[in-house]
Formats: C-alpha cells, sequence, structure tokens
C-alpha cells in the first residue's frame, strides 16, 4: 500500500513542480519579451505563442554547441507564421534584429538564447496541452 502512496506522492510532487516552473517561466519569457523589445513587432505578449516556431540566425541552439556564435552572421530573433489559405504557406518575421553576431554583448546574447528557450519550453506545454484534450475523445475510462 505504501509503494502506491509513495508513487503518488512523486507523481503529484512532479506534476505540481512543473505548474511552479511554468509560471516562473512565463514570467521570466515576458521580462525578456520587453527587455528585447520584442513588443515592438509583437503587441501583445500572448500573441507570440501564435507563431509556429522561434529561432535564431547568427547563434546555434543545437544542445552540444548551444551558444556558440556564427561569425559572419547577423543576430536575429526570427519567427515562422503559418498561414494555410496563403499561396506560400510559411513565412519568417524578424521579431529583433542586433547586428552582427560578433558585436553583441555577450549578457545580450545569453538572453536572447534564453528567450528562445523559454519559448519553446512554454510552447511545449500547450502542445501537450492541445494533444491531452484531443485525446479525452478518446477516453476509455
Amino acid at each position: 500500500m505504501s509503494t502506491a502512496l509513495d508513487r503518488l506522492k512523486d507523481i503529484t510532487s512532479k506534476i505540481s513542480g512543473y505548474e511552479v516552473a511554468r509560471k516562473e517561466n512565463l514570467k521570466l519569457l515576458k521580462e525578456l519579451f520587453l527587455s528585447l523589445h520584442v513588443n515592438e513587432k509583437v503587441e501583445n505578449f500572448s500573441d507570440i505563442f501564435e507563431f509556429k516556431a522561434i529561432n535564431l540566425s547568427g547563434i546555434s541552439l543545437k544542445s552540444e554547441e548551444l551558444g556558440d556564435i556564427k561569425e559572419g552572421k547577423y543576430l536575429q530573433i526570427l519567427a515562422i507564421s503559418y498561414d494555410k489559405e496563403a499561396v506560400v504557406k510559411s513565412k519568417n518575421i524578424s521579431l529583433a534584429y542586433f547586428g552582427r553576431v560578433e558585436n553583441v554583448e555577450e549578457a545580450l546574447k545569453e538572453n536572447i538564447v534564453e528567450f528562445v528557450l523559454r519559448w519553446r519550453y512554454e510552447k511545449s506545454f500547450m502542445t501537450l496541452e492541445h494533444y491531452h484534450n484531443m485525446l479525452e475523445k478518446y477516453s476509455r475510462a
């Protein structure tokens, strides 16, 4: 009996931990949204989640090269929008431009990488909720 109770406590702890992490992530993401001036291109914070993806040019986001600069490139935060009605379905939108990556201060580069990672973290939660809600239709309970 105690092992089932222990497992339940463990699961409950993980779920509450994710919710706390998610709330903190959203708070920090909003701060970065403002400090990086992304709000100049996307007025409402919640609208950044309408994009299919957010990427960087000039800095690597691969885990083994995270934060490494790509010499000679320009640093931008790029959003990918998708319009299924348009002839060209997806397009890149520059959310913020920072110039040559070699000339950008280290702290600013770190904030930019953090912004993209925090956006992706929250977007993954939204995707998880979306599929969870869709699967409710097929509930076997």
